[in-house]
């Protein structure tokens, strides 16, 4: 899966946007602001690896951010099932 246009910058931007966006929409609070930026990088490149998998070609900016979205809010999903709720004083 490509995104058009392309390169690192361009995915790390929909990565940043993705988790910022993930940790606004999930259920309870996120890791923080830069806590849910690393998650929306880190959701980004898997989401990006399992859309590539079924997706071939590029899905252009849109398409990418929907699936970086959706990789950080899975990713953000498995660590509040590691984690367990936290909170903040």
């Amino acid at each position: 899966m490509a995104l058009s246009p392309g390169g690192i910058i361009a995915w790390i931007i929909v990565g940043l946007i993705a988790g910022w966006a993930a940790g606004k929409v999930s259920r309870g609070h996120g890791f923080g602001l830069i806590g849910d930026l690393i998650v929306g990088l880190i959701g980004a490149f898997v989401g990006g690896l399992i859309a590539g998998l079924f997706i071939h070609g590029s899905v252009g900016f849109i398409g990418s951010l929907i699936v970086a979205f959706l990789g950080a809010v899975i990713l953000l999903a498995l660590l509040r099932m590691f984690t367990g709720t936290r909170t903040v004083t």
